[in-house]
């Protein structure tokens, strides 16, 4: 618990040094983050014998999805068409040239698909800090409100499981940590970026905090799948990055879809 607490505390500390300092340490920060999390993805298939030079090459690519036309909103959420086709042809087309044992059009594919993911969802981030550093926070609070008293609320008062993928949750746990989420979250909102019509904001943290307890349900199914515990061992007590803002993922997504109409 004691390993748990500090890794949480060292975690807290980095996010709030990137957040203050913005520019460019916040920008390599979140690089070097999408990087672990584009490992923990590679890693993960271990049936998958990807070249080292693919994984590079890849890594590459991700990283010009993630600093892609970062300053404004745009055609698919701030990326450029042009990075989209560099990023298939660069992973796509070595198939035909290297021998097919070594990188296959299955392994081509999921390697695009990551590099695709994790460079759309850290592009997402840096986007959305660019525009409102509390609009990130507001989805940041419901993230981790949610999963922490999801937590909690399933060891007080769980007694039936909401998913065979993750027989630890339960159905009254989610609903706390729901109901406390949208709570906290909601505060801040209307403390920080604005009230709005306050039932369409509640509605609306509420969908995402739901959204975000299937996104860790997800990823929980994507470490089963692969008969892994943690993405990785990176942070003591905790896991990968990816087992840290799973949730969060799930949120960001749907958030940048939600606003398209409101």
């Amino acid at each position: 618990m004691k390993e748990r607490i500090l890794s949480a505390i060292v975690m807290a500390a980095i996010v709030i040094c990137m957040f203050y300092f913005g520019g460019v340490p916040f920008l390599i920060g979140m690089s070097l983050i999408a990087t672990l999390v584009y490992k923990e993805f590679i890693d993960v298939r271990k049936d998958l014998k990807i070249p080292t030079i693919m994984k590079m090459i890849g890594l590459v690519c991700m990283l010009l999805l993630v600093l892609d036309n970062r300053d404004h909103f745009s055609a698919l959420f701030g990326l450029s068409y042009e990075t989209l086709s560099i990023v298939f042809l660069c992973l796509l087309t070595p198939t035909v040239f290297l021998k097919k044992k070594n990188y296959t059009v299955k392994e081509a594919f999921y390697l695009a698909s990551v590099t695709l993911f994790v460079g759309t969802i850290f592009n997402l981030f840096i986007t959305l800090y660019s525009e409102s550093l509390y609009q990130l926070l507001y989805i940041v609070i419901i993230a981790c409100v949610t999963d922490i008293f999801a937590l909690f609320g399933g060891l007080l008062i769980g007694k039936h499981p909401l998913t065979e993928i993750s027989p630890k949750k339960t159905i009254e746990g989610s609903l706390v940590g729901t109901l406390v989420g949208t709570i906290v979250a909601v505060t801040f909102h209307i403390m920080f970026i604005g009230t709005g019509n306050i039932v369409t904001l509640i509605i609306i943290t509420i969908i995402l905090s739901v959204i975000g307890q299937i996104g860790d349900i997800f990823f929980s199914l994507v470490k089963r799948e692969n008969n892994v515990k943690d993405f990785s061992n990176l942070i003591p007590g905790h896991g990968g990055v990816l087992d840290r803002i799973d949730s969060m993922v799930f949120i960001l997504i749907a958030y940048f879809f939600i606003i398209q109409f409101i």
